[in-house]
């Protein structure tokens, strides 16, 4: 039988999963449960979680990391634990890798390919990564996935439904079931490495104008759904720019807003993994020119009404226009707004666009730590809804909150003093839901996606 079939979401790896997982995170739930009945939680739990996840590695470890960036979700000692586990899984071998290479390309497959470093370039959750060549030098990346990732996440994300139900049952201010769903879509999605491809391919034509921007070629020719080969971008860590003068700062942090907010406003699709590896910094004539943008897993494509609720969000709010803010709300799927939920939500509203509303050069947000983006605002929707609650998170607004609260995340890293205002009109200026409509289902259409339903 060849290896990818053997693959298949299978019920033995699954009860594997299903126990290490629930061994390794079920004692320290239950220390939680207790701390928490008797006004104890705190640090030394959340290190205990994190010491349990951080064991495991594997889909649970991403769904931990990711968990960690949406404010307020986790109580803030269990989210600066978790922000500091490292993604990176055992390496598989090279006579695994071998095989595993053998399972996707066939017999003969080294013979495809000019070079192929069986020692990986870096590994992550789901797989690794690997330099090579092709047989005319082109160097490439070669994204090759662990066995049993399917079983695995189906395991996890089973054990994230319960951790979420104890969650609603301790915290009956916010509904977490379309958080669960969102995690869980975006999650599976990133096991498809044809799917990542296309989304390569679509910010290719999306970004294929904007020289401060960098998007990896995909080779076909030497992908399958569990190996994804790309060409290889040169860059360095954008934290080793956190020193540098601000004009370089600056000019980094305009490129990652450009390729953020560019393929938001010209296709209804975001980048939303804010993990700061999943972005290098490339030179010219040795001076930081852009930024590369290296995975396309965690993608999310939305329908261009969207869009339509956050740019009517951001006029409302400028104009203070209250009929505007809550329609934009309602178009995003909120529902069951009073006149205090809308405040309620107003407040994170503001801290989100708040760079975005003042016509000042400035940083993201002053005096605050990466670390901290979000927090205080996070914690005061928080009290709020605990008492005039609950609401419901809609399933679309996740990941767009997710990524908007990364970005900033990047901006604070880099110190970086932009008039963020001028920047985001320059993206939403002529703003047209038809036209918008329009130019996405042509970059869809090009890159062999389908459109939002």
């Amino acid at each position: 039988m060849a290896e990818t079939d053997r693959e298949a979401n299978r019920f033995t790896a699954r009860a594997g999963r299903y126990a290490s997982v629930g061994a390794n995170v079920g004692g320290v739930a239950a220390r939680m449960a207790m701390s928490r009945l008797f006004g104890k939680e705190g640090t030394t739990n959340a290190a205990a979680l994190a010491q349990a996840l951080g064991g495991l590695k594997g889909p649970i470890m991403k769904v931990a990391q990711l968990l960690a960036t949406v404010p307020d979700l986790l109580p803030p000692e269990y989210a600066a634990e978790l922000q500091k586990l490292q993604a990176d899984a055992p390496p598989m071998g090279a006579a695994f890798v071998r095989r595993r290479m053998q399972s996707e390309l066939g017999a003969g497959w080294q013979a495809r390919f000019g070079s192929f470093d069986l020692k990986p370039a870096a590994a992550a959750s789901l797989g690794q990564v690997h330099r090579a060549s092709t047989k005319d030098g082109v160097r490439l990346a070669c994204k090759l996935q662990y066995p049993d990732m399917q079983s695995a996440v189906e395991a996890d994300l089973k054990q994230l439904e319960v951790a979420f139900a104890l969650h609603r049952r301790m915290n009956s201010w916010l509904d977490t079931r379309e958080i669960a769903k969102e995690i869980g879509a975006r999650v599976r999605e990133e096991l498809d490495y044809e799917r990542e491809a296309k989304h390569a391919d679509l910010y290719a034509a999306v970004l294929k104008d904007i020289d401060v921007v960098r998007v990896p070629r995909v080779f076909p020719e030497l992908s399958t759904k569990r190996l994804l080969t790309l060409g290889w971008l040169d860059g360095d860590k954008i934290l080793g720019f956190a020193e540098e003068p601000v004009e370089v700062r600056n000019r980094i942090a305009q490129a990652m807003f450009k390729a953020w907010w560019h393929p938001f406003s010209r296709a209804a699709v975001i980048h939303g993994d804010p993990h700061l590896g999943n972005y290098t910094v490339f030179s010219d004539g040795g001076e930081a020119a852009g930024i590369n943008l290296l995975d396309y897993g965690c993608v999310r494509i939305f329908h261009p009404r969207f869009v339509g609720g956050v740019v009517d969000l951001y006029r409302g709010l400028l104009e203070n226009d209250e009929a505007r803010i809550v329609h934009a709300y309602e178009v995003w799927g909120f529902r069951d707004l009073d006149r205090e939920k809308i405040e309620i939500l107003n407040i994170w509203a503001r801290f989100i666009y708040g760079p975005l509303l003042e016509d000042r050069t400035r940083t993201v947000a002053d005096g605050v730590k990466p670390g901290e983006y979000g927090r205080r605002q996070a914690f005061e929707v928080h009290q709020a809804l605990k008492e005039r609650g609950p609401v419901t998170v809609p399933q679309e607004f996740v990941f767009m909150d997710r990524a908007a609260v990364g970005l900033g995340a990047v901006f604070l890293h880099l110190k970086s003093e932009l008039n963020y205002h001028r920047l985001f009109e320059a993206e939403i200026e002529h703003f047209s839901l038809d036209e918008l409509t329009a130019r996405q289902g042509r970059a869809l259409a090009e890159a062999r996606l389908p459109e939002p339903a």
